[in-house]
């Protein structure tokens, strides 16, 4: 069974929140296809992950603690893209504004934890790992310091253009999403997080195999069918979201009548960090999406 959180605002709709909550109530296996964060708005992040010669985000984090399965951020997606300001204007390489994306992780460095069985190959600490991890570079943005010592770039693939990065992805992040999709659905219950307010993170992943969607957002949850979610992303007009045409939530959900709406109470900060304080005050919203799913 896979349920997927996707948020109905682009920033701070709460689906972390709600995806760990899920993840204790489900006793499910975590994802989020895609992430990001930037170098200088999640600075501290940025820090704690580099410090380790890593790349990751608080959100993928805070799920693979939820799931409690041992293990590391990084086996819950195959692309994580680190992004920077981009002061004085000008488009940047994916057409932004107001930032740059500087190095994409692709791959993921999966490991046999705390019995989830990730593939072959000992990394010399009894850990099993599958998959290599690659760099991406945009070669016209600057490199700040601390991500150049920190990360093994040497071997990076640089882009300097979109037909480049469109080249590197279709080579590159294409079978390791691919891949993250079969992993997903051969799970008995895997939860997928999506990123800002895009109704479907990963194209590989088979619209029939999702049982229902939570579109979350400050104050409320709105619950649909997995088959009536995915008809709506079919026929939703595409918006360019970080150098991609990406179906938005708010599109695809407008002609579509959920089959729930359900309030969903402010926490607390201290419960916020608690799977299972959230599985409690959001259980209402958690069993509407079950019996959409037809698992209740």
């Amino acid at each position: 069974m896979i349920l997927l959180v996707v948020g109905a605002d682009r920033v701070d709709a709460g689906k972390t929140t709600f995806s760990a909550g899920l993840l204790e109530r489900t006793g499910g296996v975590g994802y989020k296809p895609r992430a990001g964060n930037d170098y200088w708005f999640d600075h501290d992040d940025c820090r704690r992950a580099l410090a380790e010669g890593r790349l990751f985000g608080k959100d993928a984090a805070r799920l693979a603690a939820a799931e409690g399965r041992g293990r590391p951020p990084e086996t819950l997606n195959p692309v994580h893209r680190l992004w920077r300001p981009s002061p004085g204007g000008g488009t940047g390489l994916l057409g932004r504004s107001d930032r740059e994306f500087v190095v994409d992780r692709v791959g993921r460095p999966c490991v046999e934890r705390a019995g989830v069985d990730s593939g072959v190959g000992d990394d010399g600490r009894g850990d099993r790992t599958v998959e290599g991890v690659r760099y991406v570079r945009n070669g016209r943005a600057d490199l700040p310091d601390a991500v150049a010592d920190a990360l093994p770039l040497e071997d990076a693939l640089v882009v300097e253009s979109v037909e480049e990065l469109n080249a590197v992805t279709e080579r590159t992040y294409a079978p390791a999403f691919e891949a993250l999709a079969a992993e997903i659905e051969s799970a008995d219950v895997a939860i997928v997080e999506s990123y800002g307010d895009v109704a479907w993170p990963l194209a590989a992943l088979d619209p029939a195999r999702v049982a229902a969607v939570a579109a979350v957002e400050p104050g409320r949850a709105r619950i649909y069918r997995g088959d009536r979610f995915a008809r709506g992303c079919e026929v939703a007009r595409s918006s360019p979201i970080d150098g991609a045409l990406e179906k938005r939530v708010p599109d695809v959900i407008e002609y579509l009548e959920p089959v729930a709406r359900v309030p969903l109470p402010p926490l607390p900060g201290e419960e916020r960090t608690q799977p299972a304080r959230i599985a409690d005050a959001y259980a209402d919203a958690y069993d509407a999406l079950l019996e959409a799913a037809g698992a209740d």
